[in-house]
């Protein structure tokens, strides 16, 4: 969490709000690993000034079942931490059991 500002807010793309703060997001994050299993697979990563832009394919298990979704996050960086980020999900491909 070192890496997020105080302040820092945390959008589903354009602009849904879904954290607002480092507290929030790091209950965010504290959820997502609660995952037996999470993946996360940087697939791609593009620097334009103090925007970062990555490319993802993350693999978890969601309430229909264990499944793969691409994601691409923006991140907006300050001085030394992340300010800003958005997020892009794509529709989760499930596992044949």
């Amino acid at each position: 969490m070192a890496l997020w500002s105080e302040d820092a807010q945390y959008f589903e793309h354009p602009s849904k709000l879904l954290a607002n703060g480092a507290a929030e997001i790091r209950e965010r994050h504290v959820a997502g690993f609660r995952d037996a299993k999470p993946v996360g697979e940087l697939i791609s990563r593009v620097v334009l000034g103090n925007r970062v832009i990555d490319h993802e394919r993350v693999t978890r298990t969601f309430p229909e079942g264990r499944g793969q979704l691409e994601v691409v996050a923006i991140y907006e960086v300050g001085e030394k931490t992340i300010d800003r980020a958005w997020f892009l999900f794509g529709s989760p491909d499930f596992e044949e059991t």
